[in-house]
């Protein structure tokens, strides 16, 4: 049976237990064997992390000590999958930089805070949005860093009187990548979880997530 590891944790007010709720039983639905741990230093175990196919991150800020980030960047770079969403991928240990080159990209902003935009679906083949049309979001527009070697799956366009020199500034949304054998997928989509009762948002991170697996 396919392994899978979540580790949540950091900052509460993305609700990184519910929302690991809601993924949890959807692996096992689809053969997963899942293991849920709100340690960091379940990345340290060596022998574990070469057994996974798949490690969802949910661990927004705080800090990552050295042993345990090499714990995770090598197991993916072995051929681990690695997939998440939002602040739980995306604004985790803003000190180490590695992470965030494997990652692909780094938050920086949310104009307006919670605000309405759409999301743009700009590859309709791809097998994590085929059929997926665009759709609607009320929440965290994520301006990001973003890595210029992502393979982008999905956009969206700033409009903003907060910020209105970024406007008309297409930002990726959805992104795949590789870090040495591992795939990795991530999402800016899903600030807290009731972001997931979006089907679409719901569907490109479950997608997203069997297409990292290995």
């Amino acid at each position: 049976m396919k392994k899978a590891l979540m580790v949540w944790g950091g900052w509460d007010g993305h609700e990184p237990k519910q929302c690991v709720e809601i993924f949890a039983p959807i692996l096992e639905e689809n053969g997963f064997d899942v293991e849920v741990s709100d340690t960091l230093d379940a990345y340290l175990d060596e022998d574990r992390m070469k057994s996974l196919s798949l490690v969802v991150p949910c661990w927004t800020m705080g800090k990552i000590e050295i042993p345990q980030a090499q714990g995770l960047m090598n197991a993916v770079k072995g051929g681990v999958g690695l997939a998440g969403w939002h602040g739980g991928v995306a604004d985790s240990f803003r000190d180490n930089t590695n992470y965030q080159w494997m990652v692909g990209g780094q938050w920086v902003a949310h104009p307006g805070n919670i605000v309405d935009y759409e999301v743009n679906v700009t590859d309709h083949e791809d097998s994590i949005t085929k059929g997926i049309p665009d759709f609607k979001m009320h929440s965290e527009q994520y301006y990001m860093h973003v890595d210029p070697s992502n393979e982008v799956l999905a956009t969206t366009t700033f409009n903003t009187d907060v910020a209105p020199w970024v406007n008309g500034t297409v930002m990726p949304v959805v992104w795949k990548r590789m870090w040495g054998e591992g795939k990795v997928f991530f999402s800016s989509l899903g600030h807290v979880a009731a972001d997931f009762g979006v089907e679409e948002a719901k569907e490109i991170q479950k997608r997203g997530m069997g297409w990292a697996a290995r």
